[in-house]
Formats: C-alpha cells, sequence, structure tokens
C-alpha cells in the first residue's frame, strides 16, 4: 500500500466564501476561454466576488455552499482556481464533475459539512491528512477524509503527473 501524501506544507491563506450552486461558468467565463488559462483566471469568479481574481493570493481557501462547480465539465474552472493560488475549496458537497476535474489537475476539495465558523477574510490553514481546517483562533472544523489514494494522485500534482511517475518507475523497474 502506498503511504499516504504529507500536505503538511500547505500555506495559511484567506477565506473566501460563496453562497450555493456556484457553477463552472462562474469560475470559467465562456466569454474568456479562448484567451488561455492566464486570461480565464483573470476573470475567475469576477460575477460573484468582483475584486476576487485580483485580490486572491497563493494559499487561500475557497469556502463554499453546497453544489460548487455545478454546470458544464470545463475542467478550466478548476484550473482557474489553482491557477490563482487557491489551496483547497470547502464545501458540503460537490458537483461530481467538478469534483472529479479537481483532483485530476491537483487541486484539494473537501467535504466539510459544518462551515459555518469559517468566516470570509479569516486565516486558516487546511491539513488534509487530518482532513481538518485550522483557523488562526485555533478553532478546528473537521471535513470527510480524502481517501489515500486520492491524496496521491493530489500529491503528485493531479492525475498526469502521477501516471507519469507511475510509469517512469515501472520503466526503472524493468
Amino acid at each position: 500500500m502506498t503511504p499516504a501524501p504529507d500536505f503538511s506544507h500547505l500555506p495559511c491563506g484567506r477565506i473566501w466564501r460563496f453562497g450555493d450552486d456556484v457553477d463552472t461558468d462562474a469560475m470559467a467565463p465562456g466569454r474568456y476561454m479562448k484567451g488561455g488559462l492566464d486570461a480565464l483566471a483573470r476573470h475567475c469568479l469576477e460575477n460573484l466576488r468582483p475584486e476576487f481574481p485580483g485580490a486572491v493570493r497563493a494559499g487561500d481557501i475557497v469556502v463554499a455552499g453546497s453544489n460548487f462547480g455545478m454546470g458544464s465539465s470545463r475542467e478550466q474552472a478548476a484550473q482557474a482556481l489553482r491557477h490563482l493560488g487557491i489551496v483547497a475549496v470547502l464545501a458540503p458537497s460537490f458537483a461530481g464533475l467538478f469534483y472529479r476535474n479537481a483532483i485530476n489537475i491537483g487541486l484539494p476539495v473537501l467535504v466539510c459539512r459544518q462551515t459555518d465558523a469559517l468566516s470570509d477574510g479569516a486565516r486558516a490553514k487546511v491539513d488534509l491528512d487530518a482532513a481538518r481546517v485550522r483557523l488562526a483562533d485555533g478553532v478546528q472544523i473537521a471535513c470527510e477524509p480524502i481517501p489515500d489514494f486520492l491524496r496521491v494522485l493530489l500529491r503528485a500534482g493531479g492525475l498526469v503527473p502521477h501516471l507519469k511517475a507511475r510509469f517512469k518507475a515501472q520503466q526503472d523497474n524493468r
């Protein structure tokens, strides 16, 4: 069995709160799709919070309501969040395609049912190994654990880097 990856390196960041039913078009607006990931990320979630794409920093955390990532299956939605430096998305539930796309590109997504204590602008750190969020004031919020095999994918940076490393290891062992 592969050992569980260590995620203790994740930085402390600011919480950005969003409501229920945030769709992938809000994260990756269709009118910017031809501009590449940089252009797309500059407009990520701007129709919900105009300040978000310009003020978000590496290490920040998105906390949302139910059904985060609903809508189309565009992988660019998760890519835009990761490109902006979001270290994790926490929500009571996710659209299935968004959840899988996020894991595949290396963006941690945690199901957290008790997010009321996670205030907009608060500083927090996500501990993926312990499946909890730790606020600067010491409050800890439990989330559902991410299965080991998915944490291995996340630690590798996503599905493609994981597969490349796995195939290389197989080649090296021949």
